[in-house]
């Protein structure tokens, strides 16, 4: 089989890096709970020749070298492997992530607990045991190592990131009794990066991938998690095609919402059971001032001043004269402007419009301007739409703007093909109001918004993606104003506008964790999305709220959102 590239380094990273100094958590006799099948190594220990299970018995921690001085940031990270609880397998993950922490300015250290699972315990028992007592190491290490016992971190991956759950939400719950000194210290950690947690809804938590994909109304997430008071942060990684069903990520991210603790959600469309994203975690540590201070913010349309890379540009009216439906005299005309590239590298077509509450609309200002200068800059056309506002009376809020919307896709897929361009290759985006507008488009074409006026209208209005950047209005709690409960109870449901039809197209939504006009818009928009068996893709940023990407700062999910919108049309193949 042909190794990927990232497959190849991890193999790398496990033949050539080893840890400098090896502590067992436990004295001598005084490990809880001990069970003579289990072992307490990475399987590059148990398959080399000559291991000894009896001699590798305990939990232990690897301490590896320290980042250099110029680098060193005062943390510690905690790297965990999964392995089903049955063994520690992620040995290229461990290197991997110790090669990048540590070079980031981190103190890194691997802790190996106890497997198999254990005889007639939960299967997290004994490694429950064993991790709290290393966190309690690790931070009586930190004077000793230079590093801030309040700035410990832990990045894992399955069974590890259940692992990981428990230390993160659990620490004031003692997982065994105390045995010496060390078991004064806090036991809590300070951030959490959980790549695809296993066993986390109740469907799983006897050990087994989600028997029900994580959905059911009497599934839930497992009660073992009991998010206590010194709950952190946490971004969390989950492929939308894992067995080990991505709804604990999501079920365990609304629970932190509740809760008021900043967080990010990471969903990836058509990825299985992995560690993905980790630049989108380190991305999150410095949002949350875990690596160094935030760097000085910057305003994207100064970072996107000019449309150097545009090679012509057109407009034209979105209706005919006289034809336009429900006309009302205090909203403006709508239009929509092609920006081509200088070089077309792509046939794909993507549409983008502001937000504005469905009072205002600006193609010009910074939800709009800036994509479509990175995508004309990458090679592909770019329409932009002015919809009709302000609201009109006596008519749904988005009622025209629909219309518009619908039209003005039926006008791209007519011209598209004179353009060099795919007719069935169009996208379209948007932000807040135009976020909701987006999820009209994406989610009901097959529902007529207007009567037909001529031929362009025998054209179908149907798109092959959607790109919500936080969407507005998309849940019951929040049909006119910022949601009322976050969107993070069960009974703020979808909005009843969107049909979710048999058309409905895969999305990508980014959403600030902290906005008003909440994030479980489109975490919930994207749930629905799974259910009927379409593969979306989701972000959320930690701390930051609406209009995320209007001033932010570098090395942050907010400043690089755009690359996740070209990342989404690579990985779906829409950008060929």
């Amino acid at each position: 089989m042909k190794k990927t590239a990232l497959q190849l380094l991890l193999l790398f990273f496990a033949i050539t890096m080893t840890a400098q100094e090896r502590v067992t958590v436990w004295p001598k006799k005084k490990m809880p709970n001990p069970q003579e099948h289990q072992i307490a190594a990475m399987t590059n220990e148990t398959s080399a020749k000559g291991f000894k299970p009896e001699k590798n018995r305990i939990a232990y921690l690897d301490w590896y070298d320290a980042p250099s001085a110029e680098t060193k940031n005062g943390g510690c990270m905690i790297l965990i492997s999964g392995g089903s609880y049955e063994c520690c397998c992620d040995v290229g993950y461990i290197r991997y992530w110790n090669e990048e922490f540590t070079k980031l300015g981190f103190q890194c250290v691997n802790f190996v607990y106890r497997t198999p699972r254990p005889v007639g315990l939960p299967i997290y028992q004994t490694a429950w045991e064993d991790g709290q007592r290393a966190v309690r190491m690790v931070r009586n290490e930190a004077k000793k190592r230079g590093f801030d016992p309040e700035k410990i971190g832990v990045i894992s991956m399955s069974a590890g990131s259940h692992l990981a759950l428990l230390l993160a939400t659990s620490s004031q719950t003692r997982a065994y009794q105390p045995i010496d000194k060390l078991d004064s210290l806090s036991c809590h950690i300070n951030w959490a990066i959980v790549n695809a947690p296993a066993y986390g809804t109740t469907d799983a938590e006897s050990g087994t991938p989600a028997t029900r994909q994580g959905y059911g109304s009497d599934v839930t997430l497992s009660k073992v998690f009991k998010f206590d008071e010194r709950t952190c942060p946490m971004s969390l990684h989950h492929g939308a095609r894992d067995i080990y069903a991505p709804q604990t990520s999501t079920l365990v991210y609304r629970q932190l919402r509740r809760m008021k603790i900043p967080a990010e959600l990471h969903l990836y469309a058509d990825k299985g059971h992995a560690a993905l994203g980790l630049q989108r975690g380190i991305e999150f540590m410095r949002q949350m001032g875990f690596i160094t201070p935030l760097a000085p913010a910057e305003k994207i349309l100064d970072r996107y001043p000019s449309d150097e890379h545009r090679a012509s540009y057109s407009k034209a009216n979105v209706w005919p004269e006289g034809k336009m439906p429900n006309p009302q005299e205090k909203q403006c005309t709508p239009y929509i402007e092609w920006h081509m590239p200088k070089e077309l590298k792509t046939k794909a077509i993507q549409i983008i419009y502001s937000g504005g509450s469905y009072v205002g609309n600006d193609p010009d200002g910074f939800e709009v301007a800036p994509a479509r200068r990175y995508l004309n800059e990458k090679g592909m056309a770019v329409v932009t739409m002015k919809y009709r506002t302000p609201r009109p009376a006596n008519l749904a809020k988005h009622t025209t703007a629909w219309q518009d919307l619908q039209r003005a896709i039926k006008i791209v897929r007519k011209e598209a093909a004179e353009r060099g361009l795919d007719p069935n290759r169009i996208g379209i985006m948007g932000s807040s109001a135009g976020g909701h507008l987006t999820l009209m488009g994406v989610t009901s074409s097959m529902h007529q918004s207007y009567l037909p006026i001529d031929d362009i209208d025998k054209l179908p209005c149907n798109v092959q993606w959607g790109i919500g950047i936080y969407p507005a209005y998309a849940l019951t709690d929040g049909l006119e104003n910022p949601n009322k409960e976050g969107g993070n109870e069960d009974s703020a449901t979808l909005a009843p506008e969107f049909s979710f039809d048999l058309k409905t197209a895969p999305m990508l939504f980014i959403h600030g964790d902290a906005d008003g006009w909440a994030a479980m818009n489109s975490v919930k928009t994207w749930e629905k999305m799974l259910q009927m068996g379409i593969q979306s893709e989701l972000h959320t940023l930690a701390t930051r709220g609406h209009c995320f990407q209007n001033v932010s700062s570098p090395g942050t999910g907010s400043y690089t959102h755009l690359d996740r919108i070209w990342e989404f049309l690579t990985s779906k193949g829409f950008n060929k």
